[in-house]
C-alpha cells in the first residue's frame, strides 16, 4: 500500500490532512520538513546562548506561572522541565480516542516545527517516530482550562517521550519504556524549555476540533440528503429550493444547501421548477367563494426552511475551519524566540479563544440541525402529517391479519432521536463563558476551549446518530410510498442504506442498524453514493 508524505513545516498543514492522517495512519507518513529542522536549530541555538549568559528567561531559568519570580541556575534547567511534565500528569475522566491523540500529536509537532519554541528537532522527531510505530500516550480528556494551553493533556506526550507513563502500543496498554525499547527508540532527557514547549499549547483542543469539523462537514451533506428524501416521501413542494429564493438572501451556506437539495432531487441546473408551479397557477372556479385545497401550498418549516438552518452550519464550518487552520499552523507556546532579532518574547499565544469560540459555534449549529432533522422525522412518522404513509411507518397489514395492531414501527426510534437531540441541545451552553481564575490568579482569564471542543465532538456524534435514525425512517417511507418516486441520487442512497439495514417488516431491535447507517454518514459513503449517479 502506497503512503502519502505529510511534511510538517509549521505553516501549510490543513485541517483535512490532520483528520485524514489521524484516522488512516497507515496511509500517511508524517515527517519534519528540512526547513523546519533548520529553523528549530536556530531557536535552540539562541536559547542556549541566552541560558549560558545567565539571563532570566521565563520557564527556562525561572519557575512557571505565578512562580516566575523564582529564578534558577543553569544546572537546574533540565530538572525543572522533568518536574513540569511529572507535575501535570493529573488528568481525569475518560481517555481520548486514539484518533484524537494522533491528531494532537500531528498538530503539536507542526506547531513546534514552526521553529520559534526552542525545542530540538530530535525531540519532535521522536514524537513522530512514536506515531509511526503506533505508540500513543493514554491521555485523560479532563483537566485543561484552555490557557496556558492544554497543560495537563499535553503533559502525557512529554511523559511518553521521556519513557514514563502508560501508552497504547498497537492498541495494547504498555509502559512507555517497554514500548519505546521494543520499537528501537530511545527516550529523551528534556533540555531547557522543551517540556514547556510540549505542554504549553492548544494542540489537544485542536485535535478534537479538526475531527469535529470533518465530521460536521459530512453531517451538513447528510442534512441536505435527509431534506431531499423527506420532501420526496412527504410529497412536498420542491419549489421551496428554487434558486430565486436564495439569490435574494445570498448567504453562501444556505445557497449551497439548497443547491445540494436540488441536485439530490434530480434537478439539474439553476432554472426555476416550472412544473412545480402549475398548482399555484390554478384559479378559483367561477362562482366559488371558497374551497379547501387537497394539498398545502407550502410545506412546514422543517422542510421549507431546511437550507436556512443547514446554511448556518455550512457557514459556521467555513470560518471554523479557517480559524483552526491558523491554530494548527501557529507557535502557540510561551515564550517565543525571535531568531532574527535575538529576542525572547513573552506573550499569550497559548490562549485557546479562537478554537473555543469556533467549537461553541459549531456545536450550536450542529445541534440546531439535529433539532431540524428530528422535526422532519416527526412529520414522517406521524400519520396526521405524513400525507398517507402508515402510522409510525409500520408495514401495511390487512385488517384481518394477525399482525394488525401489534407493531409500532418507528415510534421508539423517534423517541430515541428526541432524546439524542435533547442531549445535544443541552450541550450548546457556551463553554467559553465559564472562564475561571486559576493558578494563584496568574491564569486569571482562560478560554475553556478544550471543553468546548470536547462538547462539539459529542454533539456531532449525537446528531450523526439522529441523522441515521432519520435516514432509516426515510428509506422505510420510500419503500412504503414506492422507490420509483425517488431521484437517481436518493435511490442510490436508499440502496446503500438497504445494503446494511433491511426494510422493517415488523418490530425489531434497531440499534445495530443505527450504528451501521451512522457509519455510512461518518465515512462519506452516502455522499459518494449520491455523487456517483
Amino acid at each position: 500500500m502506497s503512503r502519502a508524505d505529510l511534511l510538517l513545516d509549521g505553516r501549510s498543514l490543513t485541517v483535512h490532512q490532520v483528520a485524514e492522517a489521524a484516522r488512516r495512519p497507515a496511509a500517511w507518513r508524517v515527517a519534519l520538513a528540512d526547513s523546519a529542522v533548520h529553523q528549530m536549530k536556530r531557536s535552540v541555538d539562541l536559547k542556549n546562548a541566552i541560558v549560558e549568559s545567565g539571563r532570566r528567561v521565563y520557564g527556562v531559568t525561572s519557575g512557571f506561572g505565578d512562580s516566575n519570580t523564582r529564578q534558577i541556575s543553569a544546572p537546574k534547567v533540565e530538572a525543572l522541565q522533568a518536574n513540569l511534565i511529572r507535575g501535570f500528569n493529573c488528568g481525569l475522566g475518560p481517555t481520548a480516542a486514539p484518533e484524537v491523540v494522533r491528531a494532537t500529536v500531528i498538530a503539536r509537532a507542526n506547531c513546534l516545527a514552526r521553529g520559534n519554541s526552542a525545542i530540538r528537532s530530535e525531540v519532535v522527531q521522536l514524537l513522530l517516530d512514536c506515531l509511526e510505530q503506533d505508540i500513543l500516550p493514554i491521555v485523560p480528556e479532563r483537566g485543561s482550562v484552555g490557557a496556558s494551553g492544554d497543560l495537563v493533556p499535553l503533559s502525557y506526550l512529554g511523559a511518553m517521550l521521556t519513557g514514563h507513563g502508560t501508552v497504547l502500543h498497537r492498541g495494547e496498554p504498555r509502559s512507555a519504556a517497554e514500548a519505546l525499547a521494543e520499537a528501537g527508540l530511545e527516550p529523551v532527557v528534556l533540555a531547557s524549555k522543551e517540556g514547556l514547549a510540549l505542554v504549553n499549547g492548544t494542540s489537544f483542543m485542536a485535535g478534537f476540533a479538526v475531527l469535529a469539523l470533518r465530521d460536521a462537514t459530512e453531517l451538513a451533506f447528510a442534512a441536505d440528503l435527509c431534506t431531499a428524501l423527506a420532501s420526496q416521501v412527504l410529497n412536498g413542494n420542491p419549489g421551496h429550493f428554487d434558486p430565486f429564493v436564495f439569490d435574494h438572501k445570498p448567504h453562501p451556506g444556505s445557497a449551497d444547501s439548497a443547491r445540494t437539495v436540488r441536485r439530490l432531487l434530480g434537478r439539474v441546473g439553476d432554472g426555476p421548477f416550472m412544473g412545480d408551479l402549475a398548482a399555484e397557477a390554478e384559479v378559483m372556479p367561477d362562482g366559488t367563494g371558497y374551497r379547501r385545497l387537497a394539498e398545502p401550498v407550502q410545506d412546514r418549516y422543517s422542510i421549507r426552511c431546511a437550507p436556512h438552518v443547514n446554511g448556518v452550519l455550512r457557514d459556521t464550518l467555513a470560518f471554523a475551519v479557517d480559524w483552526t487552520h491558523v491554530e494548527i499552523n501557529s507557535s502557540n507556546d510561551n515564550p517565543l524566540f525571535d531568531t532574527d532579532t535575538g529576542a525572547v518574547v513573552n506573550g499569550g499565544n497559548f490562549y485557546g479563544g479562537h478554537i473555543g469560540q469556533a467549537m461553541d459555534s459549531l456545536k450550536t449549529a450542529v445541534a440546531s440541525v439535529g433539532d431540524l432533522l428530528e422535526r422532519q422525522l416527526q412529520l414522517v412518522v406521524d400519520e396526521k402529517y405524513n400525507n398517507g404513509l402508515t402510522a409510525n411507518l409500520i408495514p401495511r397489514f390487512p385488517d384481518d391479519s394477525w399482525e394488525a395492531g401489534l407493531h409500532h414501527g418507528f415510534k421508539s426510534l423517534q423517541l430515541a432521536a428526541s432524546s439524542l437531540v435533547a442531549e445535544a441541545l443541552k450541550l450548546t451552553m457556551p463553554a467559553t463563558s465559564f472562564s475561571r481564575s486559576t493558578e494563584a490568579h496568574n491564569q486569571d482569564k482562560v478560554s475553556m476551549g478544550t471543553i468546548a471542543a470536547r462538547d462539539a465532538r459529542t454533539v456531532v456524534e449525537l446528531v450523526r446518530q439522529t441523522a441515521a435514525i432519520h435516514l432509516l425512517a426515510l428509506c422505510q417511507a420510500a419503500d412504503l410510498r414506492g422507490v420509483e418516486r425517488l431521484s437517481g441520487p436518493t435511490a442510490a442512497v436508499h440502496a446503500a442504506v438497504r445494503a446494511v439495514s433491511p426494510v422493517m417488516d415488523g418490530d425489531r431491535g434497531m440499534e445495530r442498524d443505527i450504528q451501521l447507517v451512522a457509519e455510512l454518514v461518518a465515512t462519506g459513503r452516502l455522499r459518494e453514493a449520491a455523487a456517483a449517479v
